[in-house]
């Protein structure tokens, strides 16, 4: 019987040789993959989470008032601040790490049908993932937009703009409010994106929720519709999930390690593998 199908919970959660092996040949049974990664995937690329225990949001609970909307739409004072970090984010000097790789290596074996991310950092893309399979549910900082009209750029031209003394920069076509096109907390998520991922959950056979604590929702709703639908569930985290138990199996290992092991193909790959030599 399909692991899916009982609703026993996890087999196990020690992440040994044997768990990673046991994924390693779901995935090779499998043929339509969903991905849903989280924080964690990037925190190897330099880029800190934000609630584990280095988290931005844990060292400094008030860098999460920049990431509210009525804060940022309020307080001209945020939003100055939000440009500073925007201009200091580690995403700009950051690159792919071999979790981010493993995932492209997993769609070139025709597998990955959609790949979910709740990341902004757009490390997905520079990984050489498919465009049309990556669905960024929170947004992507690699863009600006305009509160109150279309208006939308590279956020390098709006970078710029900051750089020459322009503390909080208005829209060049409106004069209405820039942020990062990122969805902050108290913002409408884009209807089509979770449209995509709810068909992307129904419609696989392995769910892999990668570096999240599933702790946000909307989107964490895809493991249960995943699961509900028949699909194994594999957790990949290095902290406990508020879903670990409808998981088949959770592994708790470094993502960038792990990740290459399980989607490279084989069922026998030994601790310490790497694709990328």
């Amino acid at each position: 019987m399909n692991p899916a199908e009982t609703g026993t919970g996890p087999e196990t959660s020690s992440g040994t040789d044997d768990d990673v092996r046991t994924v390693a040949g779901w995935i090779d049974e499998a043929s339509a993959i969903t991905v849903l990664t989280g924080a964690g995937i990037s925190t190897d690329s330099g880029i800190p989470d934000f609630r584990g225990p280095n988290g931005v949001w844990t060292k400094n609970p008030a860098a999460e008032k920049q990431a509210t909307l009525q804060n940022y739409l309020a307080d001209p004072e945020v939003r100055v601040l939000a440009w500073r970090a925007r201009m200091d984010h580690r995403a700009w000097g950051a690159e792919p790490n071999d979790g981010h790789r493993a995932l492209v290596q997993l769609e070139r074996r025709r597998k990955l049908v959609s790949l979910l991310t709740q990341n902004v950092d757009g490390l997905h893309h520079d990984a050489g993932s498919d465009p049309d399979k990556i669905v960024e549910v929170h947004g992507t900082i690699r863009e600006v937009a305009c509160l109150e009209c279309e208006y939308r750029a590279d956020m390098g031209v709006v970078l710029d703009r900051v750089r020459l003394g322009e503390d909080d920069p208005p829209c060049p076509q409106c004069g209405g409010i820039l942020k990062s096109a990122t969805i902050s907390f108290g913002q409408q998520l884009v209807a089509r994106d979770l449209l995509r991922a709810q068909i992307a959950a129904e419609n696989c056979d392995l769910m892999l929720a990668v570096g999240t604590t599933l702790a946000v929702y909307p989107i964490a709703a895809v493991v249960p519709t995943a699961k509900s639908a028949g699909a194994r569930v594999v957790i990949v985290n290095a902290e406990p999930t508020e879903m670990d138990h409808l998981a088949d199996m959770v592994l708790r290992r470094s993502i960038s390690e792990v990740l290459p092991q399980i989607c490279g193909g084989t069922k026998s790959r030994p601790t310490g593998w790497s694709a990328w030599g």
